[in-house]
């Protein structure tokens, strides 16, 4: 029998299961899980549960993000067990599953947010920490409930081209430009914690800034990479949050349009992946408790571009969960 046959299908660590094993099954076969790893229906124990929500009822502009989490579960085929960069084999260190996805109303959208919250809270029952991939980001403030009810307030890193903290749009309080707000109005925010990095581009008047202040939050602007580099953004993030629960929400178009162009609401003049990756490793010093990759629109990408940066932002933030997590 050929050693490759004679393998595990999937790599173990202790009493931890691991991805597929790529020696055994090619990364183009097998199961469509976030980096193939097991369902979580195969394992007894969770650390960390990457669950779908595939879900757009809240955009404004371009449709589409409901075909997100399939599509990023696809571009993370490649993802491995050892990430060198902080060195530490996540999947070793925590039992990560995916959680599949969960059903939710396409036509009522307070339905919607009432299932998600009850979704994150179900899973927060099983899991120690939650990756959340969408989907728009009308999922945050769902997801927020359940981690508020868990932790008290939490301080929110948010990656984003937009500020996200409008009141309504069209008259409704409850869309992909709305959660940071309505969350903040819930109590559901550490108000001295929470920080948006790479937002640019026009807004509708300057009081979408003074709002966003009183609001509790800073900004570091995209523009602001060329002064300070991926450094002082970590320090900036660092000094803000410090040992709060923290809570990173990732919207694929904080990426600048040529590194992520799938997505419903690109902004020129973005971050590199390579910028992004760096500061979500910062993550690793921190006290995170969970996160959400968001707005990843297949229908604009082509060669699994921002699928592919969405999957190692996920990895990134499973890794930084994984050298906390350390024993």
């Amino acid at each position: 029998m050929p050693a490759a046959e004679s393998r595990p299908l999937r790599v173990l660590s202790g009493s931890r299961v691991g991805p597929v094993d790529a020696g055994a099954v090619p990364r183009f076969a097998g199961p469509a899980t976030f980096a193939r790893l097991p369902r979580i229906d195969e394992v007894s124990d969770v650390d960390v549960a990457v669950m779908g929500v595939p879900f757009d009822s809240g955009v404004s502009y371009r449709p589409g993000a409901r075909f997100g989490p399939a599509h990023v579960r696809e571009s993370s085929r490649l993802l491995r067990p050892y990430n060198p960069a902080l060195d530490v084999e996540p999947f070793g260190r925590l039992q990560v599953v995916d959680a599949g996805d969960l059903a939710v109303n396409p036509f009522f959208l307070d339905d919607a947010i009432t299932a998600i919250e009850r979704g994150a809270h179900g899973m927060l029952e099983r899991a120690d920490r939650l990756l959340t991939v969408g989907g728009d980001h009308t999922i945050a403030l769902p997801v927020l409930r359940a981690m508020a009810h868990r932790h008290g307030p939490i301080a929110v890193v948010h990656f984003d081209a937009h500020l996200d903290t409008w009141d309504s749009y069209f008259g409704a309080a409850y869309t992909h430009g709305t959660p940071f707000r309505r969350a903040a109005e819930e109590g559901l925010l550490d108000g001295s914690g929470c920080l948006h990095v790479g937002t640019r581009g026009p807004l509708y008047s300057s009081k979408d800034l003074t709002d966003d202040v009183e609001l509790g939050f800073q900004i570091v602007h995209s523009h602001e990479m060329d002064d300070i580099g991926v450094r002082g953004v970590i320090e900036r993030i660092v000094e803000r949050v410090r040992d709060r629960p923290v809570y990173v929400s990732v919207d694929i178009d904080v990426l600048d349009p040529a590194f992520a162009p799938g997505t419903g609401t690109p902004e020129a003049g973005g971050l590199t992946s390579r910028e992004l990756l760096a500061i979500l490793r910062s993550f690793a010093g921190l006290n995170l408790v969970g996160g959400d990759i968001v707005e990843v629109a297949p229908a604009y990408d082509h060669a699994e571009i921002t699928g592919i940066a969405a999957a190692h932002a996920g990895y990134e933030l499973l890794s930084a969960m994984a050298v906390i997590g350390r024993p």
